[in-house]
């Protein structure tokens, strides 16, 4: 799992990195985000233009089995520019999420925003937390455990 030090994460396994002057930000899909949702076969893109506030779904994600997920606005803004080659090769976020996988830049309204997302070290931890968690749950439907009697 690749966590760059230089970005910021949000609890949505979405980066973003800010520019010098706090005025834009990239955003994409974290390594361990694309692997959670499996091999991504169509995007969803925001329009250049559009304006976003933290919360909003500003676009979607489909995977090879049909499963859709949003797209959650980590900053509000309004949106720069998107990754056009992403329509036609939904799977540079899976090849390589934080160069050519990247989503969208977007104009900054609130830089104060990007004080409220983990650094790398936090999102390690965050993530480590999520993998136990989820590893807890697959043991509990392991059908093999259902079949345990006590003695």
């Amino acid at each position: 799992m690749i966590i760059l030090e230089d970005l910021l994460y949000t609890e949505e396994h979405l980066w973003v990195k800010p520019d010098q002057d706090r005025k834009r930000a990239m955003i994409g899909v974290t390594d361990y985000g694309q692997e959670k949702i499996g091999m991504i076969t169509s995007i969803d893109l925001p329009s250049v233009g559009d304006e976003f506030v933290v919360g909003d779904c500003f676009g979607t994600l489909e995977n090879s089995i049909g499963e859709v997920t949003e797209l959650i606005t980590p900053v509000s803004g309004e949106v720069a520019t998107v990754n056009e080659q992403l329509p036609e090769t939904p799977g540079f976020i899976n090849d390589d999420p934080y160069d050519d996988g990247w989503i969208m830049v977007i104009r900054l309204v609130h830089p104060e925003e990007l004080d409220d997302l983990m650094d790398s070290q936090e999102y390690e931890e965050y993530v480590e937390e999520a993998r136990i968690k989820d590893e807890e749950e697959e043991d509990l439907e392991d059908p093999e455990d259902l079949l345990e009697v006590e003695e």
